[in-house]
């Protein structure tokens, strides 16, 4: 069974480098948390030899615990505090709410450039574009590729948002790294292992969708793929899942988000354009997101969706969008959470739950 050495609150370096070294020397993979207030290190391998006791008598060790989850990096007894994530300075997790928007599809520079104009005037933190697009037909658009990447940077660039971008390939990882802020991996790519493995010898953020049958603990084990290769910087997504519903393209499981939140420290966002399949109900399922606690949500804004090249009856006007930042806002205020718009966090007047303004 994997194990957590606790530091304690006064541990020096030296004492956590001590404990590295060690589990190291125990033939296992040391992987430091280092918290607001004291550190964690986890002692992760295939097998765990008898260790407790030597762990416990090294210079500032409080206690030694084995992580009971088959999720060892992604479960809150290794990291009990909520992971917060700095993106180009817009920071992603715990109270912070943030928008993603953007096209499905890039399918040209120019509706790119309209799209993210518009999303970043109604306060949307972060652009999105697919270059790659897996798609369930050979027949369908499947994306720019490399010149769709390079309109995205630009883009990105030009209005200061980070970008996020899919990727489907391991032989692709450097090229969406040099272009791309985050790497999203797909809901059918959600146990592509081996791409997971990629992605987490890079220092990306990775933005993981959940499968469309996959369960809780599914989606958290894929997240540690990522973080067993030392990459600590992973976003998860409820994309929606396959029900007996025939009246949406999938189901939002609401209930994820709490229930990812009470398993996990990694930031939870809800993607409810998928889910929907039909725009008019997105709104309403980005707000029930965030109103469950998600860290944001992830929409798909086009001005023209009717002769989008991908997915366009569940793109968002951009009229639409912009009422629909405005109740997000006050949303995600109720719940005490913080909205990053136009790339930094709102610090305006705002109506408090309870009456009255807060500041």
């Amino acid at each position: 069974m994997d194990t957590i050495v606790v530091m304690k609150a006064g541990a020096t370096p030296e004492d956590v480098q001590r404990v590295v070294d060690r589990v190291q020397e125990l033939g296992l993979t040391p992987h430091p948390s280092r918290g607001e207030f004291r550190t964690i290190v986890g002692a992760i391998g295939k097998r765990t030899p008898p260790m407790q006791e030597q762990l416990e008598q090294l210079p500032g060790v409080d206690e030694v615990m084995a992580i009971t989850q088959p999720y060892k990096l992604a479960s809150r007894e290794f990291h009990e505090a909520d992971t917060i994530l700095d993106v180009k300075g817009i920071r992603i997790g715990g109270p912070h709410v943030n928008i993603i928007a953007g096209p499905c599809a890039i399918e040209s520079r120019e509706v790119l450039f309209d799209v993210a104009r518009e999303v970043k005037a109604a306060g949307a933190a972060i652009l999105r574009g697919g270059a790659f697009k897996p798609r369930s037909s050979p027949y369908s658009f499947q994306g720019m590729g490399r010149e769709g990447l390079e309109y995205l940077k630009e883009a990105g660039d030009e209005l200061g948002m980070p970008t996020i971008t899919e990727i489907t390939d391991p032989r692709d990882v450097d090229i969406v790294c040099e272009y791309a802020d985050i790497l999203q991996i797909g809901a059918r790519n959600m146990q592509n292992f081996n791409l997971l493995l990629e992605v987490g010898k890079t220092n990306k953020p990775i933005f993981i969708k959940r499968g469309l049958a996959a369960s809780i603990t599914e989606l958290l084990m894929s997240a540690e793929y990522v973080l067993s290769q030392g990459n600590h910087r992973v976003i998860l997504c409820e994309r929606g899942i396959r029900t007996f519903s025939e009246d949406v393209r999938f189901t939002l499981d609401v209930s994820a988000v709490p229930v990812i939140q009470e398993r996990s420290h990694l930031p939870v966002f809800v993607d409810p354009s998928h889910a929907a399949g039909k725009r008019d109900l997105v709104p309403a399922l980005a707000l029930a997101g965030i109103a469950a606690g998600a860290s944001g949500a992830i929409v798909e804004v086009h001005s023209c969706p009717d002769r989008a090249l991908c997915d366009g009856p569940q793109a968002v006007l951009p009229d639409n969008f912009r009422k629909l930042m405005e109740k997000i806002q006050q949303v995600a205020e109720v719940v005490g959470h913080r909205v990053t718009l136009w790339g930094r966090e709102d610090s305006s007047p705002r109506r408090s739950a309870v009456g009255g303004w807060a500041t």
